[in-house]
């Protein structure tokens, strides 16, 4: 008896250390695992099931009709050919022209974001909410400078969004989009955040889009870019392509300031900008000191009458903090002046003579262009 039991020595050794292993596995797998994300249940793969469920009442798909009118023609509008080609009496000047697109419900009472070039010019647009609902719809009021329009729709038990927060979202950060690709009907998409802050691509006046992977096409233009809770973190609004689809590089407008352009179009008409008056510039290279490496934004140009004249600004200053916020990623740190408003205090840091000053003022309002 004894002899057998040694005989199994080996085996029941490997036995133990497999058993060991696979209960290391277990346990680094529920450690690592991100509960608060996504869910799943017993037997099934990680699923954003629920976070698409909490979004998904406040997409909705917009359809437009837009009444075209070509200039006259002195040939083809002649009576004598219109009554020899206008075989069905309507106007041959007239073309009907319909497009589709999305939008993101932001509030209760009916509110609804979208891009500017989903409605404009159109004559009639059709909301359909994901419950299958419709309504037509209003246009409260457009931002061609930013590609965004607010829309108005009377519905009762509207769920809106809810909002995330687009400053925290980093490159590698997973991210969901809901749209109306090529009118098939509400889709989601999944991907990563490529890349923040991205600009100068001349899409639009001003520029400071996620970018992302998740695939968005035609028809997803105004629909939302999620986090992993479902919360809204972007409008989308283009993509790059060369071939008219999805190519893995869309752009969505940051949740804050398409909430701030909704606050300000629903109040004013418009879209009330804060102003400082300056162009900048990267910094070339770092600017070693005493106090050591200074980085920010170089001031190439201060508009004269502007707050930043009055408050001191020079110039070649280096700027080097924006309401006590690093500058050093220029154009996004620039960008935020934009979510303020006329009236505003501002505080900068300049570097100017081999030392820093604090200069500080009120911003205005940025003039009609």
């Amino acid at each position: 008896m004894l002899k057998r039991l040694q005989g199994l020595g080996w085996p029941v050794a490997t036995g133990l250390l497999a058993a060991l292993l696979i209960t290391q596995t277990l346990h680094y797998r529920e450690r690592t695992t991100p509960r608060d994300t996504a869910s799943a249940t017993p037997g099934a793969t990680f699923s954003y099931a629920q976070a698409v469920r909490r979004a998904t009442p406040a997409v909705v798909n917009v359809y437009t009709r837009t009444v075209v009118r070509r200039p006259y023609h002195p040939l083809l509008d002649e009576p004598l050919f219109q009554r020899l080609f206008n075989r069905s009496g309507a106007p041959q000047r007239e073309r009907i022209q319909r497009s589709l697109g999305s939008g993101v419900i932001m509030t209760p009472d009916g509110y609804i974001l979208t891009n500017n070039h989903v409605i404009r010019d159109a004559s009639e647009i059709l909301v359909l909410l994901a419950d299958g609902r419709e309504a037509m719809a209003q246009v409260i009021g457009s931002d061609p400078d930013t590609d965004l329009a607010v829309l108005d729709i009377d519905l009762p038990d509207l769920q809106p969004i809810t909002v995330g927060d687009p400053d925290a979202a980093e490159a590698g950060d997973v991210v969901l989009a809901i749209g109306n690709p090529y009118g098939f009907g509400q889709s989601v998409s999944q991907g990563i955040i490529s890349a923040t802050g991205r600009y100068g691509l001349q899409l639009n006046t001003y520029e400071n889009y996620l970018q992302t992977d998740a695939a968005i096409n035609p028809g997803n233009s105004g629909g939302a870019l999620l986090d992993v809770r479902g919360d809204l973190l972007g409008i989308n609004t283009a993509i790059y392509s060369r071939s008219g689809g999805s190519q893995g590089i869309g752009l969505a407008i940051p949740a804050d300031y398409a909430i701030k352009a909704l606050r300000d179009i629903v109040e004013h008409g418009q879209v009330v900008r804060g102003w400082l008056g300056v162009e900048v510039q990267p910094l070339p290279a770092r600017v070693t000191s005493a106090q050591g490496a200074q980085t920010g934004v170089v001031v190439s140009d201060v508009e004269p009458g502007s707050p930043a004249q009055i408050a001191g600004v020079q110039p070649g200053d280096i700027l080097l903090t924006l309401n006590e916020t690093p500058t050093s990623q220029g154009r996004n740190a620039m960008y935020r002046i934009l979510l303020m408003a006329p009236g505003d205090e501002f505080r900068l840091t300049v570097w100017r003579d081999g030392a820093t000053e604090e200069l500080h003022g009120r911003l205005g309002q940025r003039p009609a262009r």
